[in-house]
């Protein structure tokens, strides 16, 4: 009892001096940096040597530090001169608001591809390999045999999308109406998917020996596409804790992961000279919750400062600002996006545990100075995954869409069919690709839907079918959508425990492709001109009445009087009357559509 308490003295005086040591570095780096310290291409920034790493501790043996008391670090990293400095307050006060290119685009395919695909187990395959009895730790082992010696880093040098043609399905891509593009910079696997000057572990240096981002920026510019690059190794340091476990059960029980590989352990080894660290991140599993998160495989710790590791915090939250910066640099992208269900990456709780950091508002900071040096003006945006309202940052709504019309902020509806990594037994249906981005567009959101890649780089035929069928519909329907905004109501029809019945959330599958709606489920948008557009949820019958209920002059929504009832890909006179208690359309005798159809209204 005695030894305990003295270690829990130890361990309490060691927290108090952690605190300080922040406390005088916070202060000495303000008197350092009175004057904003400002970034030349000409002298690039050099990434400190990794620092020293204390013994690793029993799991589950010590506590993290309480993540609402601890001071704010600031990386002071050198950004690019600019109006804007790394606070939400100058970046909110700078920032000219939602670009006019992200109002008119409306609907982008999300690229959410790499050699992750290569597990054919869908999301956080690399995570999940590492966890005894997911279906990715029993797919891994029947195609690339156990963790133990043929792990992630092992899937990374095989990996080589030889059909993977970023041009021709950009061109694919816009020919289904989508106007712009989310790439896939680094996933949680810590992977860099361009010629990283930050990460060895890289597309270029080992994989396909290919910089697969800079072939997708190319193949946007030459389609006239808008792309943003997507970034979620704010996750990596806890979502990697996995590789450091062993089996608990059968022969290899008990035989370390090869997260738990150093750099000498390579020598002579096909990755010699590539450290493992770099990669999976060091053993973090003393602290009190990430071991157990770890085994459970959609969790992440439940927050707090990894306060025995401050300077690799630091390190860490420093590599994670430069790879961002980088790619400002030197691919320019129209967006840049992180991942995370908090305020943003590092604020040290939940995704964002381990240090609480100003990493963010550093790299959107110099993001927008580079953009307004490059551009003449800020026509750029980022998103910060769920982040609460703030001028600068555009949100998300991940796997649905709201109940209502959301004009707060700018907002994208993300999803994915299937799921966010390729999987076998996907349902391919391009009415509930159609039907997500009505209800996105309807509430005032944008639609980026990822279509997930095969392992080599193409689409499966599935995939192919239902985009060529989704740009059908854009052609015929697309000026209710571009440009478009919410109308004062998202729509109307059947009614479910008071609300408007909506295709239900989650990744696109069996269950939204079967979902029933009538044509009485009708959904409204206002086009970029004034125009007025009404969108039936599925398509009427030949010579079928419509009534639209919103649209009766008892209603009082449309202030205006009807002019003319338009079918979208329809040339000839519709019969219609607007009466009180409704606009009622007739529908003509052949109705030669799928989906969902249009009215224009006038």
């Amino acid at each position: 009892m005695t030894g305990l308490n003295s270690y829990k003295k130890q361990f309490f005086i060691k927290q108090i001096l952690f605190v300080f040591i922040i406390f005088i570095g916070i202060f000495s780096g303000y008197a350092q940096n009175k004057k904003k310290k400002t970034k030349s291409s000409d002298e690039p920034y050099l990434l400190p040597a990794f620092p020293s790493v204390p013994a690793i501790l029993p799991e589950d043996s010590v506590s993290m530090g309480d993540w609402q008391s601890f001071p704010e670090m600031k990386l002071n990293l050198p950004i690019a001169s600019g109006p804007f400095e790394p606070t939400w307050e100058s970046i909110e006060k700078n920032y000219p608001g939602e670009p006019a290119w992200l109002r008119e685009a409306k609907f982008g395919i999300w690229v959410h591809f790499g050699p992750q695909a290569a597990g054919e187990s869908g999301d956080w395959y690399a995570r999940k390999l590492y966890t005894e009895g997911t279906d990715a730790y029993k797919n891994h082992l029947a195609k690339f045999g156990h963790p133990s010696e043929s792990g992630y880093k092992e899937i990374l040098r095989d990996w080589n999308p030889t059909k993977l043609n970023p041009a021709a399905l950009t061109k694919i891509y816009h020919d289904a109406g989508a106007r712009f593009l989310m790439i896939q910079g680094v996933h949680h696997d810590n992977y860099d998917m361009w010629n990283s000057k930050y990460q060895p572990w890289n597309s270029v240096n080992i994989g396909p020996k290919r910089d697969l981002l800079d072939e997708w920026t190319k193949a946007c510019r030459a389609n006239g596409m808008h792309y943003g690059v997507t970034f979620h190794h704010e996750y990596t340091w806890w979502w990697w804790q996995t590789a450091f476990g062993s089996d608990k059960e059968g022969a290899k029980k008990g035989v370390p992961y090869d997260g738990n590989l150093t750099l000498a352990d390579g020598k002579g080894k096909w990755w010699e000279g590539y450290d493992p660290k770099l990669l999976y991140g060091i053993n973090l599993r003393e602290y009190k919750g990430v071991a157990e998160a770890a085994r459970i495989e959609w969790r992440s710790p439940s927050g707090g400062i990894f306060t025995n590791h401050l300077d690799y915090a630091k390190w860490y939250t420093t590599k994670w600002a430069l790879r961002m910066m980088d790619v400002v640099e030197h691919y320019d992208p129209d967006f840049i996006y992180t991942d995370g269900i908090v305020q943003g990456p590092f604020t040290g709780n939940l995704t964002g545990t381990g240090l609480k950091v100003d990493a963010m508002q550093t790299v959107i900071a110099d993001y927008y100075n580079c953009t307004l040096k490059n551009r003449g003006k800020v026509n750029t945006f980022s998103i910060v995954k769920f982040r609460k309202k703030t001028n600068g940052t555009v949100n998300t709504e991940e796997f649905g869409v709201p109940a209502e019309i959301k004009t707060d902020q700018p907002w994208i509806a993300e999803i994915p069919v299937g799921d966010w990594f390729y999987a076998p037994g996907f349902t391919y249906d391009s009415g509930m690709m159609i039907r997500y981005i009505i209800e996105a567009i309807a509430r005032d959101g944008n639609a980026a839907i990822c279509i997930s890649l095969l392992p080599d780089g193409s689409l499966d035929d599935g995939s192919t079918k239902m985009l060529k069928e989704v740009g059908v519909w854009m052609k015929r329907n697309g000026e209710a959508v571009y440009g478009s905004h919410a109308w004062t109501i998202p729509g109307e029809g059947e009614q479910i425990n008071g609300k408007l019945k909506m295709l239900p959330g989650g990744k696109l599958d069996h269950i939204q492709a079967e979902f029933k709606f009538d044509a009485q489920d009708i959904r409204f948008t206002v086009g970029k001109k004034g125009e007025f557009y009404a969108f039936c949820m599925n398509v009427p019958a030949p010579g079928a009445q419509l009534k639209i209920k919103s649209l009766g002059t008892e209603a009082k929504l449309f202030s205006k009087p009807i002019k003319e009832v338009k079918l979208l890909g329809y040339n000839g006179k519709l019969q219609w009357k607007q009466e009180g208690d409704g606009l009622v359309v007739t529908c003509p005798a052949k109705m030669p559509f799928e989906t969902a159809v249009v009215f224009k209204i006038e």
